[in-house]
């Protein structure tokens, strides 16, 4: 059942981000395009519709908003029926208000969807992506770099400690 490489401490980004899933926008100037572009992102991706995902998104944004400074998102929903968690990370080139921790606008948004039934897989894709985006260094990089497949690459060769 499932996929058993996402198991224990192996879960990697490279299995959560596909290639395609990145995307780099230039004409986003708020929150609710933001999602919106992340909602139709993630639909190329799990094959669920746009506005079922971007619901889901907001939904959780009126828990508190997942973004968690220096610049960087998180948001994450549930979805029925998905097989296994799945990311979608965007770039902005003109950082947006997302009501952050530390008021700074986000211009790095990882986005995270989860089957209903995912458990701590969850837990451990979003511990995982929060881990490898605290890394100032490696948010420089992604700042600095035009081309989604490079993104990708630095995001998944990402070398994270395994300690939570």
């Amino acid at each position: 059942w499932g996929r058993p490489r996402q198991q224990g401490h192996h879960m990697q980004l490279s299995t959560i981000l596909r290639p395609q899933a990145v995307k780099l926008v230039s004409d986003i100037t708020s929150k609710k395009r933001l999602m919106q572009t992340v909602a139709d992102l993630a639909h190329d991706v799990t094959g669920h519709s746009t506005t079922e995902i971007c619901a889901a998104l907001l939904d959780r944004e009126t828990l508190g908003p997942t973004g968690f400074g220096h610049g960087v998102a998180l948001p994450h929903a549930r979805l029925e029926g998905l097989e296994g968690v799945q990311g979608v990370f965007v770039k902005l080139d003109h950082p947006v208000e997302f009501e952050s921790v530390d008021k700074q606008p986000v211009d790095l948004v990882f986005a995270l969807f989860a089957p209903e039934e995912a458990g701590t897989q969850h837990l451990k894709a979003l511990a995982l992506v929060s881990r490898t985006l605290r890394d100032p260094a490696l948010c420089q990089k992604l700042r600095a770099t035009t081309d989604p497949h490079a993104i990708h690459a630095l995001l998944t060769e990402a070398r994270t400690s395994q300690a939570a």
